[in-house]
């Protein structure tokens, strides 16, 4: 099927010629379920099937006539930063029963359709799954009842399933991420705070209500990203006595100087003994026992609603496409598929593995074995708590352990949103490990200038929502700075560093690398943590700040969009940040629907305007007629932005007019996005493990010395695992001119967004999801998910 070169395969005649694809979206709504749709859609009918709606999900399916119609590419146009479902859903009794399925049956046979793509939760996939069984049995009972002739019957004798999970509970096992989940964090990660400010005006508590009723993922995850004193979910009730602890906690918290509280709870919170504990117990709770002006708010179908995230427009735009290639190869005896992500990589699962595992997780909280129930809720949501209960419950001084070690944190390069999550929470497990932590102010400047000061758990309240960087940075390298730095060294007996930052991290690390030899001072561990807008730097696929300025990048071309269509004609060339990664513009380009991205990594030339020029003109006499164009900052040093829009103003005379728009340092501002508060908050606290561990390592006769390469690394996302990579063995992977590394993995998302704006592309799918099987907690180096 796939065409095959040098152990790549690409679907160039992969075809769906003669094929029916249905698409329909069923169960709970969730943000991204658009863009799924419409990735299913596009790329169904480039690979030549026909692609069919179903409205009302399996509701529509069962009432036939209107509620099945043909999509074409104009149909899911604009779909994709609208939230719920376009095409609708609904909860369905009748497709329970066999005769609604019979129903269900004939009217896809009498559209030819064998090919479904349902995306929904568990009980919407299992529905699916159960048809599938049954389909040979329905076409004959149809060819009895004189409905269908027996052509058809052998003609349509197998159902194809593919399932994409949209559920914002997070609630299905198998994938670390479903579509719905990063939106519903966004909508709950604003409310709080804007909570917080005014929380902090009147001294109150706030008892928040988040949705899950099976499900803690967004109690937790939410928890964890905005710092919250207490969180309730049903995995893992309170141990008895929860309620003294936590005022204790609560109190204790005010103490220290903070003016608020935030408590967070999931709707299906219970206690050990499975009684049920609402927002209204606790809060009467807050108030009879410590007499704080408290607050219950219940954040309700908000979750659901609003515009879908960056996360997870890309998340559902590969996913679709990945469901129509699976669809494409399955044969009679493939089971039915989940297409779903683990870590960063697309992954088949059969369906049922996945339902199945997701039944036991229930079942293992009705049956009180409760540890159990995180286990199996997977590494990603097992590593959230863990996490979380490190970074909010302080022990008591006596109980921390004494290492008498001092590590210094530093922010180096251009600031990035999550820069001071991932500083709070190293600071906090340097401390509960028992180290000593100072903070150096604006970078290697900072420190060969003395600003080194001892920083403590409380002075790290509050920072998980703070966009920029609090401790300061610089974009200064110490090669010239040496002497000073290690004098600071050896003034403040500092025995590891933890470097927090982007490009001029990297380049400073292995600066103090090379002068080990001359300066004992930097034979101590050294780790770095990736974070930069611009996702520039080797040995990581993600960033901290990376998904905040493309959520800024994606919310700007949304509204410029908006404009557009209401002058008619009109194209938009936008200029993001970047340097020479073309990172933002690409992966930007494919979560607002951008028409071309133009990059430094993949070279272009007036042929290549010319024909978007032309591709636009095109576009022009659909019923779309708007265009967006994303170019990254230094992608040609010569068709610079004002070139390009001089070229489409000319070319488009007549046609289409040009506006064009710089977004500039907007990128790095703002609140940092959920996924960039717990990807930081996660590596740093990983990274600062690793610190002690390598203390205790190369701790001999009374001081550290560590001068090996692996005392030196940077903790980066490859594929499915963070991992600890020496920085030395980074330098072959980077190309120091244009500070990028060599070898990027977005490049092979370009070719989707090309198919998905309608263009004939080569396509590279021996990345694309092989069928794997759900495992029971996967072995700990692939602790990846990312959020």
């Amino acid at each position: 099927m796939a065409q095959t070169t040098d152990n790549k395969r690409f679907f160039e005649n992969l075809t769906g010629a003669g094929k029916a694809i249905a698409v329909l979206t069923s169960g709970g709504d969730a943000q991204g379920m658009n863009a799924a749709v419409r990735a299913v859609v596009r790329m169904g009918i480039y690979v030549g099937a026909k692609v069919y709606f179903i409205h009302e999900g399996y509701q529509g399916m069962v009432d036939g006539g209107d509620n099945i119609k043909e999509a074409t590419w104009e149909s899911v146009s604009s779909m994709l930063q609208v939230g719920g479902t376009v095409i609708g859903s609904a909860r369905c009794k009748e497709f329970r029963t066999r005769e609604g399925r019979l129903k269900a049956a004939h009217n896809l046979v009498e559209h030819g359709i064998t090919n479904l793509c349902v995306i929904g939760g568990d009980g919407s996939l299992t529905g699916a799954n159960l048809f599938r069984e049954e389909w040979s049995g329905l076409l004959a009972q149809l060819v009895d009842q004189g409905l269908i002739d027996n052509e058809a019957a052998e003609r349509y004798s197998a159902l194809h399933i593919v399932g994409m999970v949209g559920s914002i509970d997070n609630d299905f096992c198998g994938t670390d991420m479903t579509i719905g989940t990063d939106s519903a964090l966004h909508r709950i990660i604003e409310v709080v705070d804007a909570i917080m400010t005014t929380a902090q005006s009147h001294q109150r508590t706030f008892v928040l209500e988040v949705m899950g009723r099976h499900c803690g993922y967004l109690a937790l995850v939410s928890a964890l990203a905005c710092g919250a004193d207490w969180v309730l979910i049903p995995e893992m009730p309170p141990e008895d006595g929860w309620e003294d602890k936590m005022c204790q906690k609560l109190s204790a918290t005010r103490s220290r100087g903070s003016r608020l509280n935030i408590i967070i709870v999931a709707e299906g919170a219970i206690d050990r003994h499975g009684k049920p504990i609402t927002s209204s117990f606790v809060k009467d709770l807050v108030v009879r026992n410590l007499g704080f002006d408290t607050r219950v708010t219940i954040l309700g179908h908000v979750q659901r609603g609003g515009t879908p995230s960056a996360f997870d427009r890309i998340l559902a735009s590969r996913m679709g496409v990945e469901a129509v290639m699976a669809l494409l190869e399955t044969t009679a005896n493939t089971p039915a598929y989940v297409v779903s992500l683990c870590g960063n990589q697309s992954v088949r699962l059969p369906l049922m593995e996945c339902v199945q595992m997701t039944q036991e997780v229930q079942k293992a909280m009705d049956e009180k074995r409760f540890e159990e129930a995180v286990k199996l809720r997977g590494r990603s949501f097992e590593n959230n708590l863990k996490t979380y209960k490190l970074l909010a419950h302080r022990k008591p001084e006596s109980q921390l352990p004494r290492s008498n070690f001092n590590v210094a944190v530093l922010n180096v390069g251009a600031p990035a949103a999550g820069m001071n999550a991932a500083v709070r929470s190293a600071v906090r497990v340097g401390i509960s490990e028992g180290h000593k932590m100072f903070a150096v102010n604006d970078g290697f400047e900072g420190f060969y200038k003395g600003q080194l000061r001892e920083i403590k758990w409380a002075d790290v309240g509050g920072w998980t929502g703070q966009g920029g960087s609090l401790l300061g940075t610089k974009r200064t390298l110490p090669a010239k700075y040496l002497d000073k730095i290690a004098e600071q060294i050896r003034n403040h007996n500092i025995n590891a560093l933890l470097v927090i930052g982007g490009f001029e991290a990297y380049l400073g690390l292995l600066e103090l690398l090379a002068a080990r030899g001359k300066y004992t001072e930097f034979c101590v561990p050294m780790a770095m943590v990736p974070a930069t807008v611009s996702n520039n730097v080797p040995g990581s696929e993600f960033s901290i700040g990376a998904d905040t300025a493309l959520n800024a990048i994606t919310d700007t071309c949304d509204r410029i969009k908006q404009s557009a269509s209401g002058t008619k004609r009109r194209v938009f060339i936008i200029e993001t940040m970047g340097g020479y990664c073309g990172y933002l513009a690409s992966v930007g380009g494919l979560a607002a629907g951008a028409d071309a991205a133009y990059i430094y990594e993949e070279p272009f030339d007036i042929r290549d305007l010319q024909s978007n020029v032309e591709h636009l003109t095109e576009k022009m006499k659909t019923s779309i007629q708007r265009g967006l164009v994303l170019r990254n900052e230094n992608s040609n040093e010569n068709y610079t932005t004002d070139f390009i829009y001089q070229l489409y103003s000319e070319e488009g005379r007549g046609v289409f007019d040009c506006r064009k728009n710089v977004l500039g340092h907007m990128q790095q501002g703002g609140a940092p996005s959920p996924f960039d508060r717990n990807f930081g908050t996660k590596i740093a606290a990983k990274a600062m493990q690793w610190i002690t561990k390598k203390l205790q390592e190369t701790y001999r006769q009374g001081r550290v010395f560590a001068n090996t390469e692996d005392s030196a690394c940077l903790l980066g996302m490859r594929r499915r695992a963070l991992i600890f990579q020496p920085v030395v063995q980074l330098k072959d992977e980077t190309d120091f001119i244009h500070r990028i590394p060599k070898e990027q993995w977005w490049l092979k998302l370009r070719p989707l967004m090309k198919i998905l704006a309608k263009y004939k592309t080569s396509y590279d799918v021996s990345d694309s999801g092989q069928l794997e099987h759900v495992v029971r907690n996967r072995p700990k180096d692939l602790d990846a998910s990312a959020i």
